[in-house]
């Protein structure tokens, strides 16, 4: 297995996880995703991350402070009734209009 990462806005960081199967876990990326959130160069802007294996999504942010601390989105996954993917482009493009209006 092996990771990639793509930032965009400076503010949005993204772990796909590369496998033949989509069995992997999305847990698998999470620390990983962590700690690339964790290195921002903009502690005072919360950061945001997506874990995706291809047919689920999970969204965190993470909000550095005297105590640092993450959310995580609840699982988006393809395979659901009614297709999730609809969602997880709803919330990229809500994090994208938050990204515009922040410069």
């Amino acid at each position: 297995m092996r990771n990639s990462l793509l930032v965009l806005w400076e503010q949005f960081l993204v772990v796909v996880i590369e496998s033949k199967k989509v069995a992997f876990s999305l847990e698998v990326g999470k620390p990983q995703l962590l700690a690339y959130m964790l290195s921002n160069p903009y502690p005072e802007k919360p950061v945001y991350g997506l874990i995706t294996n291809g047919s689920s999504f999970r969204f965190i942010k993470l909000v550095k402070g005297e105590i640092t601390q993450y959310a995580v989105s609840k699982l988006f996954d393809i395979f659901n009734p009614g297709n999730e993917l609809y969602s997880v482009l709803r919330v990229l493009k809500g994090l994208g209009q938050l990204a515009i209006n922040q410069e």
